[in-house]
């Protein structure tokens, strides 16, 4: 399933998805970039997922399509490797409370204090 609409909203770091059901996704630019589909992220196999930190504030800079299968999704840290499907897409705005919360987890475990947007510290 394709989107209708892909909005970006750089000020309030959200990727807005419309799908042809109804479904309205907003997606925050930090939960998109740590679970980027790269390998420098996925790795290249189970276990060798690496976790990414202070991704807080990173922002989306450019959306590129990639055929009528996917986007490619260049973030303002120089990360643009990951090719972002539409099923994976679907599949990250479905299950976003599972997964941040999962995220939220591994950063505690990793003992590191997330900054809220627009924090120095």
């Amino acid at each position: 399933m394709t989107p209708t609409n892909i909005a970006l909203h750089q000020k309030s770091r959200v990727l807005e998805l419309t799908w042809p059901d109804g479904v309205v996704q907003n997606l925050p630019c930090e939960y998109l970039r740590v679970y980027s589909p790269s390998a420098e992220v996925r790795g290249h196999g189970p276990g060798q997922e690496v976790l990414q930190l202070g991704k807080e504030n990173v922002n989306i800079k450019e959306i590129e399509p990639i055929g009528h299968y996917a986007v490619k999704l260049g973030f303002d840290d120089n990360h643009d490797s990951g090719l972002y499907d539409w099923g994976l897409l679907r599949e990250l705005g479905d299950n976003y409370e599972e997964y941040w919360a999962d995220y939220l987890a591994r950063c505690e475990e990793a003992k590191y204090v997330r900054k809220e947007p627009g924090q120095i510290i």
